[in-house]
């Protein structure tokens, strides 16, 4: 067993729902809702949802229900290196339990020793976010499932092979049909991975408990950063609502680090010249555990993040209206950093899946 983020697995048509350490159910879109009203919070005349514990259940389509037996199928593909050209890089490899389902390194390493461009997202909570990417280019995680695998620099393997390969492994082959009553198909590899990244869940912080009643769960250094968050830091501009994020696009002039002389981010899929350089914004739930940060891991630290945040960000023509300086004491950045801390969720026992035959 090891120590991962809990995960739920949801049996539905008459299945018990298996809940591990306190988390939501998972629901339809409609079902969806916080056992708080988030309310909204004004900073500089702008309105913006108030930060809040998570909904009690995360939203699933429709089109791709969750139960368990998908949830187990979509796992045991999540942790299959076979994915891959070289049959060794997994989802896991740059989204990994043990370190946030996301990955240590600034930017990923792929088949072959392939450098990726950017930092790899956690997975955490990808289920209450629209778009998908640091430049949201795919709209659900269905999509998203796909891309890594076909990436050149990640998985390297051409979609068509990974189908052909699954589908000569009898284990995979009794789980599709009896699972999707089909052979090895995209559609059902891309729902199952999505079901099982729709599980992931960070929740249950020191914030959610403090918020719902628990006045001792958050410290006091926490609790002012909680209103410097609100307030003179401007975080909840942008990391804002349940997620901590606006599931929106923002160029904070964040240095351009890694392979990639130039990244333009969103402007990639919109061809909006007010896009360039802008990247979604990530959730803040369990930030401690998902360094390095910004889309291309150029900062090690929380600390590192506030000092940049601090003075304005960087030096870009396309710098969001949202960043300028703010004028943080030494004592409100270790607030503020007390406080991001206090999103770290609850740690849950994990058990690695056993890979078909």
């Amino acid at each position: 067993m090891m120590d991962g983020r809990r995960y739920v697995c949801v049996m539905l048509g008459g299945l018990a729902a298996t809940l591990l350490a306190g988390v939501g159910f998972l629901a339809t879109q409609s079902q969806a809702e916080s056992p708080v009203s988030a309310g909204t919070v004004v900073v500089d005349g702008v309105t913006v949802p108030d930060i809040a514990p998570l909904p009690t259940v995360v939203p699933i389509p429709a089109t791709n229900l969750n139960y368990k037996a998908k949830v187990d199928l979509g796992k045991q593909l999540y942790f299959d290196g076979r994915l891959s050209k070289n049959n060794a890089i997994s989802c896991a490899f740059c989204h990994n339990p043990f370190t946030g389902f996301a990955d240590p390194r600034q930017t990923s390493i792929g088949v072959g020793g392939g450098i990726g461009g950017r930092q790899a997202p956690t997975v955490y909570n990808t289920g209450l976010i629209p778009l998908q990417f640091w430049d949201g280019r795919a709209g659900s995680l269905e999509e998203q499932a796909l891309g890594p695998i076909a990436n050149p620099v990640e998985m390297a393997e051409v979609l068509e092979h990974v189908v052909k390969k699954l589908a000569k492994i009898k284990g995979y082959q009794q789980q599709f049909r009896a699972v999707f009553g089909t052979d090895v198909n995209l559609q059902s590899l891309a729902e199952a991975i999505a079901a099982y990244e729709r599980t992931v869940v960070s929740t249950n912080s020191a914030f959610d408990k403090y918020v719902l009643g628990d006045a001792k769960a958050m410290d006091e250094s926490a609790v002012r950063g909680m209103g410097l968050f609100k307030g003179k830091a401007r975080c909840v501009l942008c990391h804002n609502g349940p997620n901590f994020t606006d599931n929106q696009f923002h160029n904070l002039g964040v240095p351009q680090a890694g392979p990639m002389k130039e990244d333009l981010g969103r402007f990639y899929v919109t061809r909006q010249e007010q896009d360039k350089g802008a990247f979604k914004t990530p959730t803040l739930r369990s930030i401690t555990e998902t360094a390095p940060y910004m889309h291309d891991g150029v900062f090690k630290t929380l600390e590192e993040v506030v000092d940049f945040l601090d003075q304005g960000g960087g030096s870009n023509p396309h710098l969001s209206p949202m960043v300028k300086p703010l004028g943080l004491t030494q004592e409100d950045k270790a607030d503020l950093v007390a406080f991001l801390k206090a999103l770290a969720g609850e740690p849950i026992k994990f058990e690695m899946p056993k890979m078909p035959q």
